[in-house]
């Protein structure tokens, strides 16, 4: 059964005329009449009578009729939600994103992105880029924010990755250390500090992703948190590395410098969808709001 065809049963219906049914659809008078009979001929029973003027319904077809309304306005709501879907006037965003990301770059964006679709409901799931990912997969996140790992590369055959930014890291000393007043240093400059990390083992630290491994650091202080981490630098415990992204929380008491080209760690920053489904029209369109404010952190 097509609904075109109930559609303009419920045309005759209300009309009670083939002829001022067809002008109401546009059709031709003919048609609407092979129209009817075709609808008749699936349902196995006339449904209107042919009167000298006009058309009445059987008692088949007036239990079709509400049966048929129903079904067209079922279909008609379903496509006034598909069309505040695609047009964003209703929906969900769920982004993912590891935390240094969340301290400029997805607020930022999730912000300019509510301005423009207040209708649709944001959320944000923080943890770490193999978390995240699994989150993906589980359909617990919509899209994540991810980093590039030492202990891996990322898995493009399960996602998709866009490209937002390379990051550098920065390294963070006390202000009245003695570098405090460079700009830049270079590796052999920190030989002789300890460093502050974030993990005891440091295999998966940020520390351990970013320097050669000709250079092996003296780790006194593990601060998981990055307010304790900082607290212990501006404390002159020792330095620690600082994730661009993360500079925004990074408190006055506390110096930041780039290291030497030559010596300086750079990890990708992408955007992660599952690959092979089809993403929501809220993704595609937050994917152009994060895609604007990393360029302007860039």
């Amino acid at each position: 059964m097509e609904t075109q065809l109930l559609e303009v049963f419920r045309t005759v219906a209300r009309h009670g005329s083939i002829t001022t049914a067809a002008r109401a659809l546009s059709f031709t008078q003919s048609a609407v009449s092979r129209q009817i009979a075709a609808l008749e001929a699936d349902i196995g029973a006339r449904l209107f009578d042919r009167l000298p003027r006009g058309v009445a319904l059987t008692e088949e077809g007036r239990e079709l009729l509400p049966h048929a309304e129903a079904v067209l306005d079922r279909l008609a709501a379903a496509r006034r939600d598909l069309d505040d879907l695609g047009g964003l006037g209703r929906g969900r965003l769920r982004v993912g994103a590891f935390p240094t990301a969340v301290a400029a770059l997805v607020p930022r964006a999730m912000a300019s992105f509510r301005s423009a679709y207040p209708e649709v409901s944001l959320s944000l799931v923080e943890g770490v880029t193999p978390r995240l990912l699994e989150r993906l997969l589980a359909e617990e996140a919509d899209v994540a924010v991810v980093s590039t790992s030492p202990t891996g590369e990322l898995d493009r055959e399960r996602f998709d990755l866009r490209h937002l930014l390379d990051e550098r890291l920065l390294v963070a000393v006390a202000r009245d250390h003695r570098l405090a007043r460079r700009r830049s240093v270079r590796l052999a400059d920190l030989a002789p500090e300890a460093f502050v990390v974030g993990s005891a083992t440091a295999e998966n630290s940020l520390l351990r992703a970013s320097l050669p491994s000709g250079f092996s650091p003296r780790i006194d202080i593990v601060a998981a948190e990055w307010t304790g981490k900082l607290g212990c630098v501006a404390a002159g415990l020792g330095v620690a590395l600082v994730p661009a992204l993360a500079v925004r929380g990074t408190p006055p008491d506390i110096a930041l410098l780039r290291l030497h080209p030559d010596d300086e760690s750079v990890r990708q920053i992408f955007a992660a969808t599952v690959r092979g489904r089809t993403p929501p029209p809220a993704v595609t369109h937050f994917l152009e709001h994060l895609r604007a404010e990393a360029a302007r952190l860039g």
